[in-house]
């Protein structure tokens, strides 16, 4: 989850809020890519998750980080909590989940180089320290209690608010992890019409990625837990979104909705202040009861942006949202997919014609079929298996027109970072069909084997 923003000076009109959003317009030559990529840390005999503090810890290998690679130390009251460099930033998630999040970088070739660099300086660190890290979309066995919390203000203000607003929130600030690739807009026009397609294909990227069949040492019928746990999290902040559907939509219809998600905290000299289902309205108004007579700036309202969870979101970016964490080469492939869909006018035009007929309810739809049953999702006539090849297949000519050489020259394109994804679609097996084979076939129903046969 996002560090604390900073830089935004007072909010004296309330169209800065879109304003705000509108200053990530960019011209098509200064579009980048960032990826997120999360991961879960045990350690290697006992195969429990990693707490904070200690010799075999999250706090040893940020330290590790930092003191063998150069990264600078991100502090919270005393306690280093992310690490930083060159434009990318390493952080945790609630329950101690390392998150990667990347340069924003001109071509899928530098990020996955910067994705295998950082797998390899993490892995070098966590052998020698007896730790390994995995990459799921869900903790395979850990249950609730045997997760760390990780000592930031804003996950304990969360902490305590998520059983009030949803039934899953804990679930998925502990034990799930995802990976997800933020990508630039040209102007509104152009941030509503990948949002459109953002959102209704995602269903398509959650299938393509499901990764998550197991939690708390058994098989949950689903192939993608994780995001069923987001469909019970908090219905205020997550979802399909179909108001972006409608006509009319960009950066202020954004912002009235943002506006009407509950806050979670206000950041203050280093402080997270307890603002948890309070009104980023009446905070404009200075009417907040965490800081009455006081007025918020642009920096809490892009701290505010960061609490708001719907399958893609916009800030002064778009973030596609709806992929589980995963295996190494499909770290590659999660911006290779999303890149060639939405970085080629044909391919962005060709991904709306597919999707654009679909009402509410069939997005939606998608969206909970996906998670259950993958690539055999069928829904209103829609076969997921087709619909992915398709959409793949566009995902292709966007990057082979995009042609971003790589290796020196030596690969003409980004295509090949899809190979991953075309597997799957010759076999119809995704992560989690390979996960529940091994299950249910070698593994003898041993999940422990998961963690010598899938870790980085």
């Amino acid at each position: 989850m996002s560090i604390p923003q900073s830089g935004g000076g007072p909010i004296e009109r309330h169209e800065q809020l879109a304003e705000y959003l509108s200053l990530g317009c960019k011209p098509k030559e200064d579009w980048r890519i960032g990826t997120e990529h999360e991961k879960f840390g045990y350690c290697v005999d006992t195969h429990k998750p990693l707490p904070y503090e200690g010799t075999r810890s999250i706090k040893a290998v940020l330290e590790a980080l930092r003191d063998r690679h150069d990264w600078a130390p991100i502090l919270e009251a005393g306690n280093i909590i992310g690490l930083e460099k060159d434009g990318a930033n390493i952080s945790l998630e609630p329950g101690g989940q390392l998150e990667l999040s990347g340069a924003p970088l001109e071509t899928i070739h530098q990020t996955c180089d910067e994705v295998n660099s950082h797998l390899v300086d993490v892995k070098d660190i966590a052998d020698k320290i007896g730790v390994g890290f995995i990459g799921l979309g869900a903790a395979p066995e850990w249950s609730h209690d045997q997760m760390p919390m990780m000592p930031k203000g804003r996950y304990r203000l969360m902490n305590s608010y998520m059983d009030k607003v949803g039934t899953m929130g804990k679930s998925m600030m502990y034990r799930t992890c995802t990976v997800q690739v933020n990508l630039d807009f040209s102007s509104e026009a152009d941030m509503v019409q990948k949002m459109r397609v953002a959102l209704a294909l995602q269903p398509v990227a959650t299938a393509l990625f499901a990764n998550s069949p197991f939690f708390e040492g058994k098989p949950n019928g689903h192939k993608s837990w994780r995001s069923r746990i987001w469909r019970d999290l908090d219905a205020s902040r997550t979802g399909m979104l179909p108001f972006v559907f409608d006509e009319g939509f960009g950066f202020e219809a954004w912002v009235e909705y943002a506006l009407d998600v509950p806050m979670y905290f206000v950041y203050r000299d280093g402080e997270y202040i307890d603002a948890l289902g309070q009104s980023f309205r009446d905070f404009l108004k200075g009417e907040l009861p965490a800081l009455p007579g006081e007025t918020p700036t642009l920096s809490d309202w892009a701290d505010h942006l960061t609490t708001v969870f719907p399958e893609a979101r916009v800030k002064k970016f778009i973030e596609m949202r709806g992929a589980d964490g995963g295996p190494w080469r499909r770290l590659c492939a999660l911006p290779a997919f999303w890149v060639g869909l939405t970085y080629d006018q044909t391919a962005l035009d060709a991904a709306w014609d597919l999707a654009k007929d679909w009402d509410a309810e069939t997005r939606d739809e998608l969206r909970v079929q996906a998670s259950i049953h993958g690539l055999q999702t069928k829904v209103n006539g829609i076969n997921m298996h087709d619909l992915a090849r398709e959409v793949v297949a566009i995902s292709e000519a966007g990057l082979k027109a995009r042609a971003k050489p790589g290796a020196g020259g030596l690969v003409p394109d980004e295509t090949h970072f899809l190979n991953a994804l075309k597997e799957s679609l010759e076999t119809g097996q995704v992560p989690a069909d390979e996960l529940l084979e091994h299950y249910h076939g070698d593994w003898n129903g041993d999940l422990s084997k998961i963690y010598s046969e899938f870790s980085y």
